[in-house]
């Protein structure tokens, strides 16, 4: 064994490599310290925006791998490493994965966005693929509804980003519609006052938008009244009940039968 050329050799190598190793070290370190610090002012910057908290974990994750990637890429580079393979099976992987799981990603990306646009949010009661209840949990793959009769529907995000969302929560009040019909014989402007007496007994009518009330048809056996008054969006149908048991008692008391009573 020839010891001069193993140590030529090693000398040699050393003389190559050592400064790109020492370098990559440096880099590596420096590297993580400055994604670290990145991250952080990531954590802060989401938390001022008021991002979601059910995305802040995700996107200091997905932020934290693509860095470290780029970084492991740097370094692989500067260690002279062939980077073309490594580059091509990622991307080989990464079609192969999007191509399988297509529908999950698409609820995902569904997710993050209704989780960023907000056009719902947790105690919103919502209309949607034929289902009208109130959010109680928005996940990253689905959101759940509770309806009013205590069903749990689960609907894929991609069905709500894609779809008609009605929020008939979000603008704080709603207007309540009531439809009554009379005989001719009974007088209008007495019908009319039996029934803002019995909107002013209820404690759940807003008194702004103010109340309207009017005929809005005209039958061969009668005239129809309709009543539009303002109600919380929540609690909405306790209030229409309500008051509908008001102005029929209302109207029963004054002698002002509704057909049929």
């Amino acid at each position: 064994m020839n010891v001069n050329k193993i140590y030529n050799y090693a000398f040699n190598w050393v003389l190559v490599y050592g400064p790109k190793i020492i370098v990559s070290i440096v880099v590596l370190f420096l590297g993580l310290w400055i994604i670290k610090l990145l991250l952080r002012w990531a954590h802060s910057g989401l938390h001022k925006k008021d991002v979601d908290s059910s995305l802040k974990p995700f996107f200091i994750s997905l932020l934290g791998i693509a860095l470290k990637v780029l970084l492991i890429l740097s370094v692989m580079s500067i260690l002279g490493l062939e980077i073309t393979l490594f580059a091509t099976i990622v991307g080989a992987v990464s079609v192969a994965a999007g191509l399988a799981l297509s529908g999950t990603l698409q609820n995902f990306a569904s997710g993050i966005l209704i989780l960023l646009l907000k056009p719902f949010k947790v105690g919103d009661n919502i209309i949607t693929q034929s289902q009208e209840g109130t959010v109680t949990s928005i996940e990253l793959f689905y959101t759940q509804i509770t309806t009013f009769d205590n069903r749990l529907v689960i609907v894929p995000n991609s069905k709500l980003s894609n779809e008609i969302i009605i929020n008939i929560s979000r603008q704080g009040n709603r207007r309540l519609d009531i439809e009554l019909k009379f005989s001719y014989s009974l007088d209008i402007a007495a019908v009319k006052a039996s029934i803002n007496a019995s909107i002013d007994k209820s404690k759940d009518i807003l008194n702004t938008p103010e109340r309207r009330i009017g005929v809005t048809a005209i039958d061969a056996d009668g005239y129809k009244l309709k009543i539009n008054v303002w109600a919380n969006a929540h609690g909405f149908e306790d209030t229409r009940l309500a008051l509908q048991e008001i102005i029929v008692e209302d109207l029963k008391s004054s002698g002002l039968k509704l057909p049929g009573l």
